[in-house]
């Protein structure tokens, strides 16, 4: 019965997401959007490319985190190279295949065992989590975001979820510096909770992370949309994302940014911004990261082979 409620559920939000996109891009001016994307100068693009880039780097520092809570020795540049490889296939196909299979997969060709790579996966999920709190919290409480009229009759539970999630965080922070246990056994793995100075570091990161993704699309909006909104919208569209499971939010994104900021800013340039943005934070590194792949898979098998002329030698 729950799960059906839940297949249902999930159904409906594809519908509310599909009609708001199909509604939306019914008065979007493509011809607009084309001059947009090739009006855009090379210093901006370049700029939101060097922002790209960080945010990329400021990622892939999540899973150096996990090296020093584990002590696991792989070498900090090839842990940075499997979480960047992970991050853009996450983007692009999925939590599920980026985030989890890449990870595994690496992982255990670099030698981590499985529990190992689950606990490394865990802090940096909650690391990029928190971040996320915090901010969509902070902008839910205040009220700055305002949701359509025709996606709820009242806008008055936007900031209870917001101190809610506010509260979630201050409370993890607290555990990781006053809790006097730090470990608990979950499905037969170990949790350690990180210390006060670890989960600092995890919250700074994090923010760092969300607030770059924001500037970006800031930026190609040409600043005509205050950062704080932009912000916010961002916050909404990366949760509904999540719940659609659509690989790369492929609509959402697009759904939420158009029905929240399509009376701030001309539709078709903000469909142009929403498109340079893909392109850029999306497909760009994901190209990277498949040279990458390839580059973590080469220096595998070139391992295993030595290991195995070893042993053969021995």
């Amino acid at each position: 019965m729950k799960r059906l409620a839940k297949i249902l559920l999930l159904l409906a939000f594809f519908l509310l997401v599909g009609g708001l996109l199909a509604t939306q891009l019914q008065e979007v001016q493509w011809e607009g959007v084309l001059h947009q994307l090739r009006s855009y100068p090379d210093d901006l693009l370049l700029g939101v490319g060097v922002l790209s880039g960080t945010s990329y780097l400021v990622y892939s520092l999540y899973d150096l985190i996990g090296r020093h809570q584990l002590r696991h020795g792989l070498p900090r540049l090839r842990v940075m190279a499997i979480a960047f490889v992970s991050y853009a296939f996450n983007l692009n196909l999925g939590a599920l295949v980026g985030g989890f299979a890449f990870r595994y997969r690496l992982y255990a060709r670099a030698g981590l065992k499985a529990a190992q790579t689950t606990q490394v996966l865990g802090l940096s999920l909650v690391t990029n989590w928190l971040g996320y709190l915090v901010l969509a919290g902070g902008v839910f409480a205040s009220g700055s975001i305002r949701l359509p009229d025709t996606w709820m009759e009242s806008n008055g539970f936007l900031p209870y979820i917001g101190g809610g999630l506010l509260l979630i965080a201050v409370t993890y922070l607290l555990l990781c510096a006053l809790s006097g246990r730090r470990s608990w056994s979950l499905g037969g793995h170990e949790l350690r909770l990180p210390s006060s100075r670890i989960a600092t570091t995890q919250l700074a990161l994090s923010l760092t992370n969300w607030l770059l993704m924001a500037a970006m699309l800031f930026y190609l909006m040409e600043q005509r949309v205050p950062f704080g909104l932009v912000l916010g919208v961002l916050m909404l569209s990366s949760i509904a994302g999540v719940i659609t499971h659509i690989p790369a939010g492929l609509g959402v994104m697009e759904a939420v940014f158009l029905a929240l900021l399509g009376s701030v800013i001309d539709k078709g340039e903000l469909l142009a911004a929403l498109l340079a943005y893909r392109a850029i934070y999306y497909l760009l590194p994901l190209v990277i990261a498949m040279g990458a792949y390839l580059l973590l898979e080469m220096r595998a098998n070139n391992s295993q082979a030595g290991a195995d002329r070893a042993i053969e030698g021995a």
